[in-house]
């Protein structure tokens, strides 16, 4: 079942397999490194010093834009009532939207990082510590994302409250990931891939509390 819900969720949400909104995190994160070296201007060492930090920055950011297609259309649709006819725990469920959500967006804005890193001169030791941190990260933006789109579904304004709850939430991640590249510190990777693997065991168990209650109420 779970890889059932696993294929279903990763063609919604999968850029370029689904609707054109999945593939905005992408266009959005590119866009930024692309903009970035004009606002500041050609100096290599300007670029080399903030451009990690501007990576990071766009990688949250590019975080926010799925989060109201997570589960507020599975609500209105009464997908989750469906899968509890059938014996599907929301915790479940979520687990699966969780690692599709992931797939989605984080193994994608990694690879991206390379031409992202091209253009605000990133090299050497600098990008293979941007490259870690953000797998170390990404996850745990998915599972902060997962959660507040869950918890934000049944509001009327839930769209744009989750995307002011994520920065917030998010900002440990961040302080952590983007630390390393001023510190030349793979501990802080460390710290922010642990912060990650909490959020990520977590995640479905929040989420589905949030769903359930929701669905219920």
């Amino acid at each position: 079942m779970i890889g059932a819900l696993l294929r279903r969720d990763l063609g919604r949400l999968f850029p370029f397999a689904g609707s054109g909104a999945a593939s905005l995190p992408l266009l959005f994160f590119l866009a930024v490194a692309m903009l970035y070296p004009f606002a500041v201007g050609p100096d290599a060492n300007l670029l080399a010093r903030t451009g990690g930090g501007v990576v990071w920055i766009a990688a949250l950011l590019a975080a926010i834009l799925p989060l109201d297609r997570l589960v507020q259309e599975d609500i209105n649709l009464g997908m989750f009532d469906q899968l509890k006819l059938r014996g599907v725990a929301e915790e479940l469920a979520m687990a699966a939207r969780l690692l599709a959500h992931w797939l989605s967006f984080g193994p994608l804005l990694i690879l991206a990082t390379f031409p992202a890193a091209a253009l605000l001169n990133l090299q050497g030791e600098t990008l293979r510590l941007l490259l870690l941190g953000l797998l170390a990260g990404t996850p745990g933006l998915a599972a902060i994302g997962l959660i507040i789109a869950a918890l934000t579904a049944s509001l009327r304004a839930g769209a744009a409250l989750s995307g002011l709850l994520l920065i917030p939430l998010a900002l440990p991640i961040l302080i952590f990931g983007a630390g390393a590249l001023a510190r030349g510190d793979v501990a802080s990777i460390g710290f922010a891939g642990a912060i990650s693997l909490v959020l990520v065991a977590i995640a479905p168990f929040a989420a589905g509390a949030a769903i359930r209650a929701a669905r219920e109420g």
